[in-house]
């Protein structure tokens, strides 16, 4: 007769096919940690009963590669046919269920909990009725994984779970792209309008580990879901970095009962042992989990932390602390590759150190935070030093990301236009991480340029109260006027952006105020809905005297001008000007310069003649620079509406995820005309399309356009 773990584990190894029983690569499920973890018990409580199962020849072991788990070969355990056989004569409830379908995001593997049937039971039927939670305790309480069955709970009912997991660099876009996918909306309300639904449930887990600088964005992410009917459950270690939120009932998590302590440790000890453990530890299921039975049974009362530094951490080889050191300094977890210091990944993993998710590896915060508290300042930053180096030679915007922490926290001497460049590299790939290295450059070196980068960027990313912030301590300059110009078009205020905007170019050298009036009436003429009349005219663009500017930059300012003129005289269906302004342009340009086709082509679809849509849509189909397509697909939906041909819709449809460098002011007018277009085509979600795109002609200074389409939304709902 099995007994229920063994019965549990061949359940578990009858998942994998035959195939992997001669594989180089075994997946780490197959590893005694990763069985240990599936069933929910300590690691030496599955030994004995696996050393039962093999003498039964229900099981096999053998020496194997585990994927992502370091260059040592390590034990995995395989079903034999045997094992199979019996499987068979259990019934098919016995089998994991396969709800996995319904999640969206990085859902960790489904494990077992022991112990938590009431809270399980409770956070699921309020999560039902749509209620908000909060759920909080201290580290490796457990509130992964109880989270995890309350998902499993929600997707047996038929639920859809879309489900977070935030590190240091998450803000509320990169979760929006976790519940929705990369073509998520960034605007928190356009992201929660999009992810809620009917029998839907959202889940943030690891709330904590978001840093300072977003923290503001997911608020206001999690008051907007607040006020839809859809139920959102969020996970934090205690205290919450938010503090309360309104519309969220707080749910603390405390340790296990004694009884179901003692069921976790299985049978390792005798029953006295495991309940003087257990009431030590105080039913903390990450401390009876490194707990192991050939240690002294720790005195009750024993803090976790004081726990982790006197037995978890004492106990463990140089190789050991040495890839936890590493590990736990790291702004982000790593992958078994990644790591430079790989022999003590297998130590730890046996030690129940490790926590594994989408091969990707990092300490239990619990023993991470108490590592880095007991690091000296002196070694601490000797380890930062050397592993700034070790990244330095790697490849990619991860790579820098993870230099540049480093080097922050070396203690090193840094030039500050080093850690600028370096944000303006990893803001092209990631704008939210680059937001966080940039906080914490100025908390280290407070100097006026590096707080005009996070300026830039904030602007980039829509964020005034961070722009505002930083504004304060800047010194007084014409690029502040700019600055502050900007600010007031952000925050929808036209007449105060006007005014500072005067003043700051009466301030500028005369080629940067020529240079600054051009991107002035450039952005005066994109600043409206499509179908809405430019208010720049042809008087404004002439009045720039391109006389003051040096040589070599008058001809690329005369053909801005030249470009906005064209633009004007599009839409005022001014032929002869058109054809003037053509010339012009070839002058500038040459006859075959393919900027020109579009040029050309932009003008042929707003004439509205006949063959210019087969015309455009040959263009779209021939062309292989996206922008020029995008742009090309835009005029035409401008000039068909509301009738556009379906070939269109689909073009447009074809385009709608094509990334963007948001960095360029033109690419930010660019996306919000594609959100502006997807409300206009997706009906069914106009709601979070127009909400998106309201936020990005913010970003894109566009105020006119964002208050004229926040009108246009009012009245569709």
């Amino acid at each position: 007769m099995l007994s229920e773990t063994q019965r549990r584990l061949l359940l578990r190894l009858a998942e994998f096919g035959p195939d992997v029983e001669s594989a180089w690569d075994v997946p780490r499920d197959l590893s005694l940690p990763g069985l240990a973890e599936h069933l929910g018990l300590v690691r030496s409580a599955i030994h004995t009963p696996l050393k039962e199962l093999e003498a039964s020849d229900l099981i096999s072991t053998r020496m194997a590669h585990v994927i992502g788990g370091g260059p040592r070969r390590r034990t995995v355990v395989h079903i034999t046919e045997l094992g199979r056989q019996r499987m068979e004569s259990y019934s098919i409830s016995d089998l994991p269920a396969k709800s996995e379908s319904l999640a969206i995001g990085p859902l960790p593997d489904k494990n077992r909990i022991l112990g938590r049937n009431d809270e399980l039971e409770s956070l699921s039927s309020k999560l039902l009725a749509g209620e908000n939670l909060l759920l909080n305790g201290l580290p490796g309480i457990g509130k992964t994984s109880l989270a995890r069955s309350v998902a499993e709970n929600m997707m047996d009912r038929g639920y859809r779970i879309r489900w977070a997991a935030c590190n240091s660099d998450t803000d509320s876009s990169t979760i929006g792209s976790m519940w929705l996918g990369r073509d998520s909306p960034t605007d928190p309300y356009a992201i929660a309008s999009a992810a809620c639904g009917t029998k839907t449930a959202l889940i943030i887990d690891e709330l904590q580990e978001i840093h300072p600088r977003h923290l503001s964005g997911v608020k206001s992410l999690l008051s907007a879901c607040a006020e839809t009917s859809t139920g959102i459950l969020v996970a934090a270690r205690a205290p919450s970095p938010i503090g309360s939120l309104a519309d969220f009932e707080e749910f603390r998590l405390g340790g296990l009962a004694t009884s179901d302590a003692i069921e976790l440790l299985s049978n390792l000890i005798d029953e006295k042992s495991a309940e003087q453990v257990s009431k030590a530890l105080g039913g903390h299921p990450l401390a009876l989990n490194l707990w192991s039975p050939d240690e002294e049974v720790p005195e009750e009362g024993l803090e976790v932390q004081k726990f982790v530094r006197s037995t978890v951490l004492r106990k463990l080889t140089d190789e050991g602390l040495g890839t936890l050191d590493e590990l736990s300094i790291s702004p982000l977890p790593l992958s078994a590759e990644e790591i430079f210091s790989q022999d003590g990944i297998v130590e730890l993993d046996d030690s129940a150190v490790l926590r594994w998710m989408d091969g990707l590896i990092e300490p239990h915060h619990l023993i991470r935070n108490v590592r880095r508290a007991n690091l000296e300042q002196e070694t601490s930053r000797l380890l930062h030093a050397k592993y700034a180096e070790i990244w330095s030679q790697r490849e990619g915007i991860r790579a820098r990301r993870i230099e540049a922490h480093h080097r922050l926290n070396s203690g090193e001497e840094i030039e500050t236009d080093w850690i600028a460049e370096k944000v303006g590299i990893i803001s092209r790939r990631d704008s939210a991480a680059a937001a966080v290295l940039i906080e914490n450059a100025i908390e280290v070196f407070d100097e006026e340029v590096l707080r005009l980068a996070a300026i830039d960027l904030a602007f980039e990313r829509g964020e005034s109260s961070i722009v505002s912030e930083h504004l304060e301590f800047i010194s007084e300059s014409p690029q502040k006027l700019i600055r502050q110009a900007r600010l007031a078009r952000l925050q929808g205020d036209i007449l105060q952006a006007d005014k500072l905007e005067i003043s700051a170019i009466k301030s500028l050298s005369p080629s940067e105020a020529i240079r600054a009036n051009i991107a002035s009436l450039v952005r005066k003429h994109d600043d409206r809905l499509p179908g809405q009349t430019t208010k720049v005219d042809f008087a404004s663009i002439d009045s720039v005297n391109l006389s003051k500017l040096p040589e070599s930059d008058r001809s690329s300012a005369s053909l801005a001008l030249d470009l906005l003129r064209h633009s004007v005289a599009i839409e005022l269906g001014n032929v002869e000007t058109l054809a003037n302004v053509r010339s012009s342009l070839v002058s500038h340009m040459g006859e075959d310069n393919p900027r020109l086709a579009l040029i050309d082509l932009r003008a042929l679809i707003f004439s509205k003649s006949e063959g210019s849509l087969e015309t455009t849509r040959g263009f779209i189909h021939s062309t292989d620079k996206e922008i020029e397509s995008i742009k090309a697909i835009h005029a035409a939906l401008e000039a068909t509406y509301p009738s556009p041909p379906d070939w269109l819709i689909s073009a447009h449809k074809e385009i709608s995820s094509v990334e963007l460098n948001d960095e360029i002011p033109s690419n930010r007018r660019l996306l919000a005309h594609r959100w502006y277009w997807r409300g206009v085509l997706e009906p069914n979600m106009r709601l979070s399309h127009w909400r998106e795109a309201i936020s990005r002609f913010k970003s894109a200074e566009c105020p006119n356009a964002a208050t004229e389409l926040l009108l246009k939304l009012t009245r569709s709902i």
